[in-house]
This record gives structure tokens, C-alpha cells and sequence, in this order.
């Protein structure tokens, strides 16, 4: 059996984060006139950083299913969009209070709060027209299901959702089934959304969809550990982001109630199980299993 190696998936990584960082430009492209400052704090969060995890989630599993790169492309976008509004807001003093995003000044701090809030308005909306374009898939129930499946991710009952309980839960005590909902809908769903993307662009069969799906909820999951561990463990240098905030801020996580040694465990265990889900797709899935590997090892 042909493996990936750790070459493959960073070469793999670095591909799409250009081609995904092309088709931002194209559909964030810069303006003149009264509306430039929004326009230009939209770019300032969504171009030029992150690891484009999602992205590449989107990406690869549209690969799954023999999908038109460029409309995997415009669909791996619109998620990048979704997830830096999500970031902007994050950051800003009503709600984490960070000024350090990606190893920059957050946007609040690059601009100003409320340009900060409303560029992530316009990033959310942005995602969701990009989706309902016909440039994105040319038969329209493809498209719907994406705009209503990325809106269940992002609302009240997915990454909304999972902050107001993030933010409701500092200071408290959660037991581990309440610690893995927050977070399952904080970072999850969007996670879960990115892998289950490429199905609904390949109008896969109902067992592939929920195959690739329930990978990217496990992988999902996995991911919030190892990113609670690194804010235990990391660095700021190594981060892009303040490090020792979820602590001193009384965050619920996973390592506060195992503890760093099982919460590794955890993840590594949650790791297996998400590539345990992409059995049926035999080699065609190997960046996706080394992807599941990476993100539990990943110091950034």
C-alpha cells in the first residue's frame, strides 16, 4: 500500500494554501472608494496566514469524489472566510481579548474594533454568497446543501453556539462529555464541515458522505486537543497567537480535566478513529490519514 510521508503532506499543504490563497485574492479583491478600510480589513485577516487546514480538508476530500479543482477552490475559500470572521471576532475584547493573531496584530488592533466587527459581518456573508454562485457548482441543490449545511457548522447550534458556552464556561468546572460538546461545536463543526464539503460537491453517495464526515468530527476533536496542549506547552513564537491564555483565563479543556499525559492520549486515540473512517477509500485517503497524524504531532 502506497503511504504518504510527512514530505508529501507538507508538499500537499503548501499546494493548496496557494491555490487557496489565488482564489482569495480573486474573491476578496482589493476596492477604492469609501468601502476600502472594510475591504481592506477583510484582507488583512483572510490573506497570507493560517495553516489552511480546512481548506485543504475541502480540497482533498473533493479530490475523494474527482472534483473540478477550481470550484473545490472556491468552496476551500469560502470556508477560509467563514473561519477568519470567526478568528476577528474571537480576538476582539468583548470576547477572548487577543491582540496577537497569526503572529500579527489582530484586526482590532491593525484597525480598529468596530472595522474589526465589521469585516467579520462581511466575511461570513461573503462565504455564504460564494457558495450560492453557480461558479461554485453548476447544479443549484449542490449549492443549497452547502449554504445550509455551513450554516447549521456556524450558527447557534454549531461554532456560535460553542463560544457563547466557551465564554459561559469560564471559571467553571466541566466534566470531559461537557468540555467535548463545547468544543465539538466551537471548532468542530466547521472542521466537520470542511471534510464533509468535498461529498456534497462530488454528490457522493449518503455512506461516503457520512464517512468522510464522521472523519473530519473525530479529526476535529483531535485538533482541539493538541491546540489546548499548545497552549499549555507552545510557545507564542511558535503559536502566531498569546500562549497561556485558556489557563489563565479559566478555560474548559480537555487538558484541564484529563490533564496533559491522557489528553495527548486522547487526541492520538481520536486520531486512529478518524482515519479508521476513511477504510473504504483505500489509498485515494493517504494525505488525509497522514493529515489525521499531523495534527496531533503539529507544534503550531
Amino acid at each position: 500500500m502506497c503511504v504518504a510521508t510527512d514530505v508529501d503532506l507538507s508538499k500537499a499543504l503548501s499546494r493548496v494554501a496557494g491555490i487557496v490563497e489565488n482564489a482569495l485574492e480573486t474573491l476578496l479583491p482589493a476596492v477604492d472608494g469609501a468601502e476600502a478600510r472594510l475591504v481592506d480589513a477583510m484582507r488583512y485577516a483572510t490573506l497570507g496566514g493560517g495553516k489552511r487546514l480546512r481548506a485543504f480538508l475541502v480540497m482533498e476530500t473533493a479530490n475523494l469524489f474527482s472534483v473540478s479543482e477550481t470550484c473545490a477552490a472556491r468552496v476551500a475559500a469560502a470556508v477560509e472566510m467563514l473561519h477568519a470572521y470567526s478568528l476577528v471576532h474571537d480576538d476582539l475584547p468583548a470576547m477572548d481579548d487577543d491582540d496577537l493573531r497569526r503572529g500579527k496584530p489582530s484586526t482590532h488592533k491593525a484597525f480598529d474594533e468596530a472595522t474589526a466587527i465589521l469585516a467579520g459581518d462581511a466575511l461570513q456573508t461573503r462565504a455564504f454568497e460564494v457558495l450560492a454562485e453557480p461558479d461554485t457548482h453548476s447544479d443549484p441543490e449542490a449549492r443549497c446543501e452547502l449554504v445550509a449545511a455551513l450554516g447549521a457548522a456556524a450558527g447557534a447550534h454549531g461554532m456560535a453556539g460553542g463560544q457563547m458556552i466557551d465564554m459561559v464556561a469560564e471559571g467553571q468546572t466541566l466534566d470531559a462529555p461537557a468540555v467535548t460538546r463545547l468544543q465539538t461545536l466551537k471548532t468542530g463543526r466547521l472542521i466537520q464541515f470542511s471534510a464533509e464539503a468535498g461529498a456534497i460537491l462530488g454528490r457522493a453517495t449518503h455512506r461516503q458522505r457520512h464517512q468522510v464526515a464522521a472523519y473530519g468530527r473525530d479529526l476535529g476533536a483531535a485538533f482541539q486537543i493538541a491546540d489546548d496542549l499548545l497552549d499549555v506547552e507552545g510557545t507564542t513564537e511558535e503559536t502566531g497567537k498569546t500562549a497561556g491564555k485558556d489557563a489563565a483565563a479559566g478555560k474548559a479543556t480537555m487538558v484541564a480535566v484529563l490533564g496533559p499525559e491522557m489528553a495527548r492520549a486522547h487526541a492520538d486515540m481520536l486520531a486512529r478513529q478518524a482515519t479508521a473512517h476513511l477504510d473504504g477509500f483505500g489509498d485515494q485517503a493517504a494525505l488525509l490519514r497522514e493529515l489525521a497524524a499531523f495534527v496531533v504531532m503539529r507544534r503550531s
